[in-house]
């Protein structure tokens, strides 16, 4: 797409810069650039600070529609649903050019038959993490690209990427729908898994599966043996090109453990994709890649592996934001040496079924934020439950640092991260690990859940630095 003196409107910069790098990248190539989004400046500061100097119009606090009747080109953020929105419908009325970052990168991606595509329902950031980290100690860094929904944008250095260079696309169904205007599939399609999602988007399910369905759409011949699926995909996509790679939770029972720093089984399924991915596309043998996972310490925020404190280990979820989250990320662990801490923001979600799978599973529960004491009186209901069925225990003090007793977790009311730390500090013994996975979004303590986690990687420090107790 020729960009040089265009009128291009991006169509949402994000508080935390989602437009930054495609408007950097419209610059670069010419266009005459206009930024809207519905927050007023105020709440964008650190965005618009990003783009200090460069010759771009912002329209902020609101959308006008004459901006986008009036624009050559409209680029649509992926956090912008473009269905029943009048904005983007006064845009297609007159006739102007939609598109999207993942759209412009796609098109000018020097070699197909060199890309990796992720998709799923959940995974999808860790296997294509996985995927780059592999490919990145076999090649090099400068020959291995990550980007699409992680890793930021590839299109202010799209020049860099060789012929020969891997590129890893982390496809989000909004990317797919997208994608599937200018009929692109990557040359290599992994999808992890699939459950209904974003329906508040797509409308059904089955327009869900049908975005998804996009990264497969196009492949051709030369893409032979290249779709590589997890669990439960077997009737929902059509692969009409070559054959599929299908695993399914009974391979893992089959096959010894992958040894990694992050737990959980559906970790071990993400590792297993990615072995297959690589072994597919660039001829890596199984056995290698499973190696070279083993330094892997994670994403982020996402079952994130953070240190060992003398035989302790201490995990940061905090991008678990949802029960549903909260519960997987505790069925990682063994019952009975799991110290969590749970709660946030009240999403006014219904937070007991997470509580009660906590008393059951957990050492201890450490509360904190707005939702916290909700939560410990679930947690503790569900212990005093317990109680009656299994005869007194030590363990249902809210302060008592005694053993789990099997049945139940002891409580323990804290408000916030550093006093859950502190707490867990004198409670932890060897062969324990400390979790943050709150069931919750930051917002009541924290801007986001990304600094929610980094106060926690601090506190955990803090408390288990030089000088600290060691745990008994």
């Amino acid at each position: 797409m020729e960009l040089r003196s265009k009128r291009v409107l991006v169509m949402g910069l994000g508080r935390f810069g989602g437009g930054v790098g495609v408007t950097r990248f419209l610059v670069a190539r010419g266009a005459s650039v206009t930024v809207t989004d519905l927050d007023p400046p105020d709440k964008l500061g650190k965005s618009v600070a990003q783009l200090a100097g460069l010759p771009v119009r912002f329209k902020l606090g609101g959308h006008d529609e004459a901006d986008f009747a009036s624009a050559d080109v409209v680029v649509v953020n992926p956090a912008v649903n473009p269905h029943g929105n009048r904005y983007v419908a006064a845009a297609v009325a007159a006739g102007v050019t939609l598109t999207s970052e993942i759209r412009l990168l796609a098109a000018l991606l020097p070699n197909r038959l060199r890309t990796i595509g992720v998709t799923g329902s959940a995974g999808k950031s860790t296997t294509t993490a996985m995927i780059g980290h592999v490919l990145r100690k076999s090649l090099g860094d400068d020959c291995v690209h990550i980007g699409g929904n992680l890793g930021g944008s590839l299109l202010n250095h799209v020049e860099l990427i060789r012929p020969d260079d891997w590129v890893v696309l982390e496809l989000s169904s909004f990317m797919l729908e997208g994608l599937r205007e200018d009929k692109w599939s990557p040359h290599v399609a992994v999808v992890t898994n699939f459950s209904p999602n974003h329906l508040d988007w797509h409308g059904t399910a089955d327009a869900y599966r049908s975005a998804k369905q996009a990264i497969l759409d196009f492949q051709r011949d030369d893409d032979r043996d290249a779709a590589v699926f997890g669990p439960g995909i077997h009737n929902l996509f059509i692969n009409r090109v070559g054959d599929m790679r299908f695993r399914e939770m009974e391979d893992l029972a089959r096959n010894p453990p992958i040894p990694l720093l992050i737990p959980g089984v559906h970790n071990q399924m993400n590792a297993t994709l990615a072995a297959d991915t690589l072994e597919a596309a660039a001829g890596i043998p199984f056995h290698e890649t499973t190696e070279s996972l083993a330094d892997f310490g994670g994403l982020e925020h996402r079952l994130q592996y953070v240190c060992d404190r003398a035989g302790v280990r201490y995990f940061n979820d905090s991008k678990a934001t949802t029960p549903e989250a909260a519960i997987l990320a505790m069925q990682s662990f063994p019952p009975g040496v799991l110290h969590v801490v749970l709660g946030g923001y009240d999403k006014k979600s219904d937070l007991g079924g997470m509580a009660r799978f906590a008393a059951r599973h957990c050492r201890a529960i450490y509360t904190v934020g707005v939702t916290g004491d909700a939560i410990a009186a679930a947690a503790r209901a569900e212990s005093l439950d317990a109680a009656d069925i299994h005869g007194p225990s030590q363990g249902v003090s809210t302060c008592g640092g005694t053993d789990w007793a099997g049945d139940r977790a002891e409580v323990v009311a804290c408000g916030t991260l550093d006093k859950a730390l502190e707490q867990s500090a004198t409670r932890v013994r060897r062969g324990d690990v400390v979790l943050l996975s709150p069931g919750c979004a930051s917002w009541d303590q924290y801007v986001n859940f990304e600094a929610r986690g980094a106060a926690f990687v601090a506190a955990v420090l803090k408390y288990t630095g030089e000088g600290a107790p060691l745990p008994g």
